[in-house]
Parts: C-alpha cells; structure tokens; sequence
C-alpha cells in the first residue's frame, strides 16, 4: 500500500518533488486559494511554519481551484500572491484538483486516510491534513478551523 513518502508533487516553479524530501517531518498539508475568505489563513500556516519548522514540521501548500474558481491564478501569479501579501516561506506546489477523476494521487491518498464529516470529498479550501513524522495521516480539519488553533496538536507530535 502506498504511503505520504511515494508520492511526488511539483513545485509552483514546476519541479517535481518527491515528498520523501519531508521524511521525518510533522506536515501539515493544505488545499489553498488566493481568493476566498479563508485566504488570511495563510497568515496562520505561516507563522506555524516559521515558529515550528527548526522543530521538524512543515506546511505544504496546494493551490486548488474547483471551489468557486478561487485560485484563477497560473503559478506566476500564485507565487507573487503568497510572497506579496502573506510572505510565505512553506512549500507551494502547483495548481491541482482534489476531487474528482483528475485528484491529485496525494489527495487521493489523504482523503481515503481520514475522511471527512460529510465523506471522503474535500468540501473547500484550506482543508488540512495533519502528518506525523512516520508519514501517518493522523489528522483532518476543516476549512473552518484556524491554523493556530492546531498548535497543540502539532506540538504534541513534534
């Protein structure tokens, strides 16, 4: 079966990362989108990145736009949005669907790991999967809950 570490995403500057890069790592793992009200969240995934990440933890940001055609953006323009307006140092892949025919396998994997209160389907933006240092899926929180409301969790496994 497979696991979080087999599977490859590419970066917003169109590199193909294997997320074996983040073995040993908490993650944090997030559907994204720069026009949403749940957009000022990346001010929290951020701040959990710069306060956690010497401790081994991670977010990873995936632009999505098939909630309401909320990120329009090609990866130009979805790495100056994050840069500009939020400075965002966590990774940022490119744009991918979540749902669908056409998921992402690592979304594929995530949704079959932890389904949410409605199924498996992902219902918006911004919703998170927390990951352990072994690659188990060990969380999922919607778009609703604040990144910094999470901290206790992610500590707990740092």
């Amino acid at each position: 079966m497979a696991g979080i570490y087999d599977f490859t995403a590419r970066s917003l500057a169109g590199e193909d990362i294997p997320l074996q890069r983040f073995e040993g790592q908490v993650l944090l793992i997030v559907n994204t989108a720069s026009v949403c009200r749940f957009t000022p969240q990346y001010r929290g995934l951020q701040a959990l990145h710069q306060q956690l990440s010497p401790r081994g933890f991670s977010v990873l940001g995936f632009p999505c736009n098939q909630f309401g055609g909320q990120e329009p953006g090609n990866a130009a323009q979805i790495e100056q949005f994050c840069t500009n307006n939020y400075a965002i140092t966590f990774p940022m892949f490119a744009k991918i669907e979540v749902n669908g025919g056409n998921a992402h396998p690592l979304w594929q994997y995530l949704k079959n790991e932890k389904s949410g209160l409605l199924g498996p389907s992902i219902k918006w933006n911004f919703t998170k999967f927390l990951v352990d240092r072994s690659g188990q899926v060990v969380a999922r929180h919607p778009s609703t809950s604040k990144p910094e409301a999470l901290t206790p969790e992610i500590e707990a496994l740092l």
